[in-house]
């Protein structure tokens, strides 16, 4: 089997709605050999973490657009790239709230930086990580996460590239004061 980010436009969900996406999923594709790993709700899409044989993926994408309609489906694989070129793209994942994706190119980032670039990079990551959980309605591990990020920011600031580290602390900063959540662009 392959794995797959199958997502859906968002015609009316909210993150709330993820757990009972993930069990409507669930009985939409029944008798299918396939493993539904994940629901996540972004104001955008909703995105499923799936695994199917890649013969198979229209037929489950079929079954699944009852939810909304396809968006787009991308096949999981591990992607080399420069690393200014990683950092754009997990910007704009970042951006149009695909945080999962947004943690997996900042993974490979992450793995060829140094000291003090390395914890910067694990801080977005750790960021990344925690909307992933918003979106599978599970605010406290959000708000849990971000407090380990916000250590990964202490001497951090200004630019990384054309991220804005200062924003990303005062939002971080905002949400764990008030114990709300709220997606923002980077």
């Amino acid at each position: 089997m392959d794995r797959f980010m199958v997502h859906l436009k968002n015609l009316r969900y909210l993150p709330s709605d993820a757990p009972m996406l993930l069990t409507k999923s669930d009985k939409l594709t029944l008798g299918m050999n396939r493993i539904i790993r994940d629901t996540r709700v972004s104001s955008k899409c909703l995105e499923f973490d799936v695994s199917v044989d890649k013969e198979q993926l229209d037929v489950l994408v079929e079954k699944l657009e009852s939810l909304g309609p396809l968006d787009h489906a991308k096949h999981v694989i591990e992607e080399k790239m420069e690393k200014e070129e990683a950092i754009l793209q997990a910007k704009e994942y970042f951006n149009n709230e695909r945080f999962w994706e947004c943690h997996e190119v900042l993974e490979g980032v992450w793995k060829n930086t140094h000291q003090g670039e390395k914890e910067l990079v694990q801080g977005i990551i750790l960021v990344a990580a925690a909307l992933v959980h918003y979106q599978k309605n599970e605010a406290d591990i959000c708000l849990s996460i971000l407090k380990r990020a916000v250590e990964k920011f202490s001497n951090a600031g200004g630019k990384y590239y054309s991220i804005d580290v200062d924003l990303i602390r005062k939002k971080i900063a905002e949400m764990i004061s008030t114990k709300k959540i709220e997606i923002f662009t980077i």
